[in-house]
Order: structure tokens, then sequence, then C-alpha cells
């Protein structure tokens, strides 16, 4: 669960540029992700991910299918949303 703050924040990223392309629906979600360390630990793609789809519950990003790409960084970068 340390990563749990940087998932939140990512969230919210997508979720406020969900709402000024008006999407009624994120369908489709694309992240960049560097290594990033919170709290001593790695996050990994896999546990974003599951964190994302958790937080993500009740909100237009509700079951969007969710793409992370790892980078060589130190940093997360939100590429690209697809909605309706």
């Amino acid at each position: 669960m340390h990563d749990l703050h940087l998932s939140n924040k990512i969230l919210n990223l997508i979720l406020k540029e969900g709402e000024k392309n008006n999407f009624k629906k994120i369908i489709e979600i694309k992240i960049e992700l560097g290594k990033i360390i919170e709290h001593n630990q790695i996050i990994t793609p896999e546990n974003l991910k599951f964190n994302l789809k958790i937080l993500a519950k009740g909100t237009i990003a509700e079951n969007a299918k969710i793409k992370i790409n790892s980078v060589k960084n130190k940093f997360f970068s939100l590429k690209e949303i697809t909605g309706k």
C-alpha cells in the first residue's frame, strides 16, 4: 500500500483530464512509469494498476483499461486517456 499516494495523485490527474475533455466514461489510460521509490519501496506497474482500479471505483474511470509502460527515469507521465 506504499504506492497508494501516487495512485491517488495519478487518478486525480486522469479524472481532471477526463473532465476537461467532457468524457462521461474513460475507456483507456496509458501511463509511463519510471523507477519511483516511496517509503523505501519501488512502485511496480502491477501495484499501481491494482490501486488505480480500486480507487477508480465509482468514477468515470471505473473499468478503464490501464496500460503501464516502464521507462528509465524517476518520474511518471500520463501519456493518454481515451473516453466517450
